[in-house]
C-alpha cells in the first residue's frame, strides 16, 4: 500500500513549485504518492515535465477552484 503525502506549493511562482517537489521527494520512499497543490498555472506543465525527466509517474492533474492539483507516484530512488 502506497503512502500519500500532500505538498502545499500555493502562492509560489515558477520555479519554486518544482523545487519544492524535488525537496519533498528527497525525503520520501519509492512508491509514495505525492499530491501537490499549486496556484501557478505554469506548474501544470513544469511539474509533470520534471517528473517525466526524473522517472516518476504522473497520476493526475486537475483544477479545483483556483488550485491546480498534480499527483505523482515516486518511481525511482535518489
Amino acid at each position: 500500500m502506497s503512502q500519500t503525502v500532500t505538498l502545499d506549493a500555493r502562492r509560489l511562482l515558477c520555479p519554486l513549485p518544482v523545487i519544492r517537489v524535488q525537496q519533498a521527494i528527497e525525503q520520501l520512499p519509492v512508491g509514495t504518492i505525492l499530491t501537490v497543490y499549486c496556484t501557478d498555472p505554469g506548474a501544470l506543465h513544469d511539474v509533470p515535465a520534471w517528473a517525466r525527466i526524473h522517472g516518476h509517474t504522473l497520476l493526475e492533474t486537475r483544477t479545483e477552484g483556483r488550485d491546480y492539483i498534480i499527483s505523482l507516484q515516486l518511481e525511482t530512488s535518489r
